[in-house]
């Protein structure tokens, strides 16, 4: 009797998440979208970041104004209605727009914020997408806290506030990039960046024709970290578009010429190159994370 054949195992792609990302050196990164969980503890994060830092500031002015009254209660509530929104839209705008493009939250998270368009994230995104969030989190919960404070909130009141709220706290379940309308508006992705050291697995010794190339330390210094695992990558996947067009792109911003049809010896001897410079740096406390890092 012939045994009944086995019902055929669904495979599970674990790359649902991972999107297409080509910086302008021509490297597609393939960056993988942050789950919603993911997203919802580094806000967290940031507002009780931000929550602490309001509370040191009332303390403070509780021990200068000691026994101030009147006078007290409305310094505080001033850092606690002014300060926090300042604070809020200061602080993720500002963090936001550095080298790293993630407020201390998204980085404990090891999430950061990128340009679906593949260049470097432009300003008026970033107020964009945060100006956003406004509208879709705390203006909502900032009228509702205001009409309950003054006694004037009822049920209708809070149901509105929540609603509005929960519309947009959702929108990013039903989207495959997990967007919020920000981003949507913004033109971004939030992106899981993992930690990663350096490797010299592909290019652990320099053969004798690539002895040839040699880079000056300004060459060197043009990038980091980040497009060196990238570059290892490239070199891994050995496609000679991707080599192409990643070695026209570096010699041209490092001004240096070589002879076409040889672009992994120039790739590998760089790649070397590179990790060796960033190691030194290592050994004395200095990291170049990326190429926007100065």
């Amino acid at each position: 009797m012939a045994k009944p054949r086995a019902k055929p195992r669904r495979r599970v792609d674990k790359y649902t998440n991972r999107r297409t990302f080509v910086t302008p050196e021509g490297v597609d990164l393939k960056l993988d979208i942050a789950s919603v969980g993911e997203r919802a503890g580094a806000v967290m994060l940031d507002i009780v970041i931000i929550v602490l830092t309001l509370v040191i500031f009332t303390l403070f002015l509780v021990f200068v104004l000691m026994g101030g009254g009147k006078a007290l209660a409305q310094a505080i509530a001033m850092i606690w209605l002014l300060g926090f929104f300042v604070l809020r839209n200061g602080y993720f705008a500002i963090f936001e727009l550095g080298p790293r493009a993630a407020t201390p939250g998204k980085r404990l998270m090891k999430l950061r914020v990128v340009s679906r368009s593949g260049s470097r994230l432009r300003g008026h995104q970033v107020l964009a997408r945060n100006a956003m969030r406004e509208l879709e989190l705390f203006l909502p919960l900032s009228f509702a806290a205001y009409q309950s404070s003054q006694g004037l909130g009822d049920i209708a009141t809070g149901l509105v506030g929540l609603l509005w709220t929960g519309v947009f706290a959702l929108f990013p379940l039903f989207n495959r990039d997990r967007l919020r309308v920000g981003d949507l508006i913004a033109g971004t992705w939030v992106v899981r960046m993992p930690r990663r050291s350096l490797s010299h697995s592909v290019a652990t010794n320099v053969a004798p024709e690539q002895s040839r190339y040699s880079f000056t330390d300004a060459q060197l210094a043009v990038y980091g970290e980040f497009e060196l695992q990238k570059l290892e990558e490239v070199l891994r996947r050995n496609d000679d578009h991707s080599m192409i067009v990643v070695a026209r792109t570096i010699r041209d911003r490092i001004g240096m010429l070589a002879a076409e049809g040889d672009e992994y010896a120039f790739l590998e001897a760089y790649y070397t190159a590179l990790a060796r410079r960033l190691e030194r740096g290592m050994l004395f406390g200095k990291r170049k994370k990326d190429k926007y890092q100065r």
